[in-house]
């Protein structure tokens, strides 16, 4: 006990003493070792390094998990140690949503059909998104905590140890330092009392003592040197290796790129994939089954109003010779019809586009084509000509020009 009570008060005394030499250093009192403009630069850039690191490393968490609660929740696990439970993205959850209400008003009325369709892409879309996380969490995420917890800790456990190496050497210097200011004081004694012999003598025991001193400064001096040396050599190598450090978050960088670019890819092939379908079958899905007003007459499907943007609309023509005008779609065949001597445009397709039979014109994006509506027809449908081809094309793939 008494052992470690004496520990401790040598430890508070060293504490004490390297706090005020500090202080010291600070208010320009106290002489202090300079390190060399080399080291001074990988200092900065090993501390700009873990600033960039940890602002990073935040912002992708927040970017792959937007809610605080679940971040600290997932935290929690993983400082216990446990698995993160899995977790419903929300993109899944409105899927299930979407689901439970088709099944609620109906899953063969055309909004009962639309949610299905609808809600089965958020159920992809949660899926990639759950893919993206999980690639994007091991792939960057997990580097850079690494070297948050592991390279930088080491690095500043050995920083910490040259800071006290240094001040024991500042120290030892100003120990020196005093030493020989003393050893020179008590030399220059006796030349004033040559008439004082005792005094003499004592001058000179105390001289001889102050040279004792000087040499015992001298080699702890060298000592605390050699110390000193050695453990900046070790941080040094440690800051050096902050250049392996980029050049691996580099590569978990392009890593990340990459699983962004392929998740964002299968967002936009999904949703192209559903614009389709809802284009495709937009006429089953006009209006209710109850309805008593005709199918022209009713209003375009919502989800393409509100996905896509306002679309002019193109004149009517009253009458077309050879065309009545109570022709249904069902049996419209476009490639017996005349384009009407008015009322034709130009449009730029957007998207690529398959035709699901013969009576559709397949497109392909960027392309022009001419178009014109029917009598009867479906609002969200027109006829498209390229050349001697011909057949309709839904209006929410083109770009309607002046």
């Amino acid at each position: 006990m008494d052992f470690n009570v004496k520990k401790l008060a040598s430890d508070a005394g060293v504490f004490f003493s390297r706090a005020m030499q500090f202080t010291e250093e600070k208010l320009g009192q106290a002489e202090k070792t300079e390190l060399d403009a080399h080291f001074e630069s990988l200092l900065a850039r090993a501390d700009s390094t873990k600033n960039w690191t940890e602002k990073i490393l935040r912002q992708t968490e927040v970017l792959l998990q937007p809610n605080p609660s679940a971040r600290v929740e997932e935290f929690l696990y993983e400082k216990l140690d446990r698995k993160v439970p899995s977790r419903v993205t929300n993109g899944e959850l409105l899927a299930q949503y979407m689901t439970e209400a088709a099944n609620d008003f109906g899953p063969g009325t055309p909004y009962g059909k639309t949610l299905i369709k609808v809600g089965e892409t958020q159920r992809r879309l949660g899926a990639a998104e759950r893919d993206f996380i999980h690639s994007a969490s091991i792939n960057f995420l997990t580097p850079l905590r690494n070297f948050l917890e592991g390279d930088w800790r080491t690095i500043s456990k050995e920083r910490r140890i040259l800071q006290n190496r240094r001040l024991d050497l500042d120290a030892c210097k100003a120990r020196l330092k005093k030493a020989k200011a003393a050893e020179a004081k008590a030399a220059a004694v006796p030349d004033f009392q040559e008439t004082r012999p005792r005094n003499y003598v004592l001058s000179a025991s105390a001289s001889a003592l102050w040279s004792d001193e000087v040499e015992k400064a001298e080699q702890e001096l060298r000592l605390t040197q050699t110390e000193f040396d050695r453990q900046a050599e070790v941080t040094r190598l440690l800051l050096e290796g902050i250049s392996s450090t980029h050049v691996n978050h580099l590569r978990c960088l392009h890593e990340f790129v990459e699983s962004q670019t392929n998740y964002y890819a299968q967002c936009y092939q999904y949703m192209v994939d559903l614009q389709k379908q809802l284009g495709r079958f937009s006429g089953t899905f006009v209006g209710n089954a109850e309805s008593t007003s005709p199918p022209a007459a009713t209003s375009p499907p919502a989800v393409a109003a509100a996905s896509l943007p306002a679309v002019p609309t193109i004149p009517v023509v009253p009458t077309i010779v050879g065309v009545p005008s109570t022709v249904a779609e069902s049996v419209l065949n476009p490639n017996e019809v005349k384009p009407p001597a008015s009322g034709t445009r130009k449009a730029r397709v957007l998207y690529d586009y398959e035709a699901a039979d013969s009576t559709e014109l397949a497109l392909l994006a960027d392309e022009m084509i001419t178009v014109y509506s029917l009598p009867g027809m479906d609002p969200d449908w027109l006829i498209g000509e390229r050349g001697n081809q011909k057949g309709k094309v839904p209006v929410t793939y083109l770009e309607l020009l002046s």
